[in-house]
């Protein structure tokens, strides 16, 4: 047997092991995507609701949820929505608890064998998209529970994190934290959560390049008075940033030294290649990190009109900034950790060798160095989990407009600001001093 098909042997147990635990591959979630760009969410759903037990499994019973209740909010099936999206708050709750425990049982393993928990901003959106759920349902209340509920545990995750986390609140959950407000009448409750937004989208420019919002419209207070109702729209536009993994491998014989790079690859491919590589030069580590990178798609904008009147959506939530944000933030201490596990691995891998070596004969112990460093070479690969059916952005138009029954429009824009198709909603009911909500997701 060739050193190479030996290799190939030795991580074969290893592969079986990470493809049962890593989410869904990079080929599910581009059908999901293109299934969204179609805005064939009954398609969506029936594919998530088959891979349950295949692409999700146990491990990833949150992003299966998460996944899920995306499609059924994009779809119009609120209620159903946010049962998903309870079942997925309950599992990354109950994670969240026991991550300090969790960290340390897994020190030696890479991340993609435990439950996958949710990345902050996830769960921060998880809950804004249950407030929504519940404003499209009319339960106001309710919505305003949920969006409160992202500064709490943006808080509560900033206290965790002892202040080194940057994403400490979401601008979009207080800005609509606001509007809820002050269509229950707490006006003083409505300024602070204005305030809060405000100081939010401060640090939204810098860090992700998110403008605060500037709407040409009445306060709210003012609507009735003017006769006027007013119409929110809410964009959903693109598609989720996906996770890849990056991989340096330190490899070291005798007097040679070569650091290998490695670019955006398959996971599965990548696994094998860092196996052949620390199997044949037979000193080496393996440090894997994931980085998000995002899918392109065309369209960027919107504009909503009834009749002459017409307002540009503007940009609340940059998911995708968001997420590589956070992810950045966060990678020292993954690559760091990954460092680690991995050298702890080639020592325990070495030590076998030669202990093989010192039994069997110099002949064996070669063959269970290649072996060894082959399979903690391959199990060292990022974790690339992620939430495929977010937008890559949330945007919002307001119009005042006076109350009735109406067919709104909606004209969708690409990069290079020529029209895009457009949308149609029939007969939208205003009331007179209060807020009309509508939304729709583009993908394409």
């Amino acid at each position: 047997m060739t050193f190479r098909k030996l290799a190939r042997c030795g991580l074969a147990g290893a592969a079986v092991l990470l493809t049962a635990c890593a989410g869904p591959s990079r080929s599910y979630r581009s059908g999901l995507d293109s299934m969204l760009a179609a805005s064939n969410y009954a398609g969506a759903r029936a594919e998530i609701e088959k891979a349950k037990t295949t692409e999700y499994n146990a491990k990833n019973a949150v992003l299966y949820y998460l996944d899920l209740g995306m499609v059924l909010h994009d779809s119009g099936e609120y209620r159903g929505s946010d049962a998903s999206f309870a079942n997925a708050e309950g599992q990354m709750e109950e994670l969240f608890t026991k991550s300090v425990s969790r960290r340390a049982g897994t020190f030696l393993l890479n991340d993609n064998t435990t439950k996958y928990p949710g990345e902050v901003f996830e769960r921060a959106l998880m809950n804004v998209f249950r407030a929504l759920n519940y404003l499209y349902l009319g339960v106001s209340d309710e919505a305003l529970v949920e969006a409160r509920k992202v500064t709490a545990y943006l808080g509560r995750f900033h206290d965790f994190m002892e202040g080194k986390s940057g994403y400490k609140d979401s601008a979009f959950a207080e800005y609509l934290s606001a509007m809820l407000f002050e269509q229950d009448g707490r006006q003083d409750d409505a300024r602070i959560a204005y305030n809060a937004a405000d100081e939010a989208y401060g640090w939204y420019a810098s860090d992700y390049g998110t403008p605060k919002p500037r709407f040409e419209v009445p306060a709210y207070a003012g609507l009735e008075a003017e006769g006027l109702g007013e119409i929110v729209f809410l964009h959903y536009d693109g598609v989720a940033p996906i996770k890849v993994s990056r991989t340096f491998q330190v490899a070291w014989n005798e007097a040679v030294l070569a650091v290998n790079q490695s670019g955006e690859k398959d996971a599965d491919s990548e696994r094998v290649q860092n196996a052949l590589r620390a199997g044949v030069i037979g000193n080496a580590i393996t440090v894997s990190y994931p980085e998000y990178v995002q899918p392109p798609y065309n369209i960027t904008g919107s504009r909503l009109a009834d009749g002459p009147a017409q307002a540009d959506s503007q940009l609340m939530e940059d998911v995708s900034a968001i997420a590589r944000k956070v992810l950045e933030d966060r990678n020292s201490a993954v690559k760091l950790r990954a460092i680690a596990r991995a050298t702890i691995k080639y020592i325990l891998a070495r030590s076998a060798s030669e202990e093989v070596e010192k039994r069997a004969g110099a002949g064996f112990g070669l063959l269970a160095r290649i072996v060894t460093n082959a399979t903690s070479a391959a199990t060292e690969v990022a974790d690339t989990r992620g939430w495929t059916t977010l937008p890559a952005q949330i945007r919002m138009a307001r119009l005042a407009v006076p109350p009735g029954k109406r067919d709104v429009s909606v004209t969708f824009y690409g990069r290079g600001g020529e029209p895009e198709g457009g949308y149609i909603f029939k007969d939208v009911e205003v009331q007179k001093g209060r807020r009309t909500y509508l939304h729709y997701r583009t993908a394409r």
